[in-house]
């Protein structure tokens, strides 16, 4: 069955974690899955990742960023997404669109107009079945990201985690902001659950879903 569904939320919020047992749990149901990410998913899309993400790169122009994003997403979806769902599979990704309208728009203050219209271009009008939003106190979450960059002793990809804290507020709440907006997309999961208790409150999104297109079909 071709579903979309991608994760979303700030730094340190858990979607890495909670997107891998998500697939595990479907696969163990007999589903083929794809798990990816962005920026990257691909090898091109991968080196933009490396600059876009890259701490050092603090040089790198908002509008500049927002367009190597939209590369990044347009490789992406032609190399790996489309053809996973054209080809029936359950597609998992960690960041999409609504991270561009978070960050770049929300966060950056870039013109939403020309965010959406890049994000159609580059995504190819794909849009996700479900987007699980997992909401955290932005401190808890730098926190959280933080103290990750220490344990791994890799801060290789933390240059979004050295923005200033209102940045990382306005990011937070331009993601509400689109959930509100689009209750039927997006479902709201608390953050600050254990790893557990969240895994089983996002398969029960993730299988009402499944439930809902077998019906339709």
């Amino acid at each position: 069955m071709a579903l979309f569904i991608t994760f979303e939320g700030i730094e340190g919020s858990g979607k890495s974690t909670q997107i891998a047992l998500l697939r595990t749990a479907l696969q163990n149901m007999g589903h083929a899955v794809i798990q990816t990410r962005e920026p990257g998913g691909c090898a091109i899309a991968d080196q933009i990742r490396s600059i876009l993400l890259h701490p050092e790169n603090t040089a790198l122009e908002p509008t500049a960023e927002l367009l190597l994003y939209a590369a990044a997403r347009a490789q992406h979806v032609t190399e790996i997404i489309r053809p996973a769902l054209d080809s029936g599979k359950l597609v998992l990704c960690d960041r999409y669109t609504d991270a561009t309208v978070a960050y770049q728009g929300d966060g950056r203050g870039l013109d939403p107009h020309l965010i959406a219209q890049l994000n159609k271009v580059a995504s190819q009008a794909t849009t996700p079945d479900l987007t699980i939003l997992i909401d955290l106190q932005v401190e808890t979450g730098l926190g959280r990201a933080l103290s990750r960059e220490i344990e791994q002793q890799d801060s290789s990809e933390g240059r979004f985690e050295r923005e200033e804290m209102a940045f990382h507020q306005r990011v937070r709440d331009g993601y509400l902001a689109l959930a509100k907006a689009d209750p039927k997309r997006f479902s709201i999961v608390d953050g600050g659950l254990s790893i557990a208790q969240l895994a089983v409150e996002i398969q029960k999104e993730a299988l009402k879903l499944l439930e809902q297109k077998k019906v339709s079909a």
